[in-house]
């Protein structure tokens, strides 16, 4: 079982337009108790984001400049320092509407992507949540963190059976009369002999790509080693 996106994702999103008021993107955000809403267009093409972080920086830059002696946190003054638009901080505390507030271009995924993808491309922009889109750029649904750790519950008797059958029975040949793996909390034990060194580390690897393995325990034994010796050169 290879967990897509679509396979966790939100349908039913809270998203503004371009012109949505700054008061009325706070209210979408509290309501709907999220920390950032898709930016589409009239055609529900995503145009942008727009977080609690864009709408604070109109308070944040009102005590920067108004307020004698205000010195903004050291997160903040590298995030302007960094930003590729520079002065985009500035400029946001100036906006009145979700264009103006937003972050562009929105950094989105596909639903037919992989939850890997999706945690990279969260970890890379620094994201805790993913507009999902179709080949047009139109909001399909949306994925967060929250929604990728939903993997992670998966049930112990449905990863034991995707073991045994996609990686033991089906690639690896293995007898199940002398391979064996037992699944608790999302902790797979296997234990048995199998004929090569070899593959009995590709079983190791292959189980700890399963979605919802925490780990593995190896406890497999060989009976021939095909494994180059080490030289240690």
């Amino acid at each position: 079982m290879h967990v897509k996106v679509k396979d966790v994702m939100t349908t039913e999103v809270a998203s503004v337009n371009g012109c949505t008021p700054f008061k009325d993107v706070a209210e979408v955000l509290i309501a709907h108790g999220v920390s950032a809403a898709p930016v589409v267009d009239a055609e529900g093409h995503v145009v942008g984001v727009v977080s609690e972080a864009d709408l604070l920086r109109k308070e944040e830059f009102r005590e920067r400049y108004y307020r004698e002696g205000y010195q903004p946190p050291l997160r903040s003054r590298l995030r302007d320092r960094l930003s590729a638009k520079g002065g985009d901080g500035r400029a946001k505390a100036r906006g009145d509407t979700a264009a103006e507030l937003m972050t562009a271009p929105a950094v989105t995924v596909r639903a037919h992507a992989s939850i890997v993808s999706a945690m990279r491309l969260m970890e890379e922009h620094g994201v805790k949540r993913l507009p999902v889109v179709d080949a047009e750029d139109v909001l399909q649904g949306i994925v967060s963190r929250h929604d990728l750790l939903k993997v992670f519950v998966r049930d112990d008797a449905d990863i034991a059976e995707e073991v045994r059958r996609d990686i033991l029975d089906r690639t690896l040949w293995a007898e199940p009369s002398t391979v064996s793996a037992t699944v608790r909390q999302g902790v797979v034990t296997l234990t048995g002999r199998m004929h090569r060194r070899s593959d009995a580390r590709l079983a190791t690897r292959m189980v700890q790509r399963v979605n919802g393995v925490v780990d593995v325990v190896d406890e497999l034994r060989w009976t021939l080693d095909d494994t180059p010796a080490w030289s240690g050169r």
